[in-house]
């Protein structure tokens, strides 16, 4: 699956692009902000939003005065995958092997 995932952070930010599209980074940081219900320190969050740009998860471009943020396709693909796995974990909750 790969490391992106692997940061919650990361992996929420994705998911907030996947439901959202397009946004601004200040927005972004405020939803993640009102899910975790604690301010996150700038640098922590646009560290984050950076990696997934580095990682080509995330496309950045400038609208005016704000950068926007928007998930590419193999973002989109990894939020899917990644999804997919969680509704089967749930739907099979207590199935897995002891051994």
């Amino acid at each position: 699956m790969g490391k992106w995932l692997q940061s919650g952070r990361r992996r929420d930010i994705c998911v907030l692009l996947a439901a959202e599209g397009p946004v601004r980074g200040q927005q972004l940081k405020s939803a993640l902000e009102d899910h975790y219900d604690e301010r996150l320190e700038p640098r922590a969050f646009y560290g984050s939003l950076s990696a997934l740009v580095d990682a080509g998860f995330v496309e950045k471009r400038v609208e005016g005065l704000h950068d926007v943020y928007a998930l590419t396709d193999a973002g989109e693909n990894r939020v899917r995958r990644h999804g997919e796995w969680m509704q089967s974990c749930l739907e099979g909750a207590g199935e897995m092997d002891d051994s």
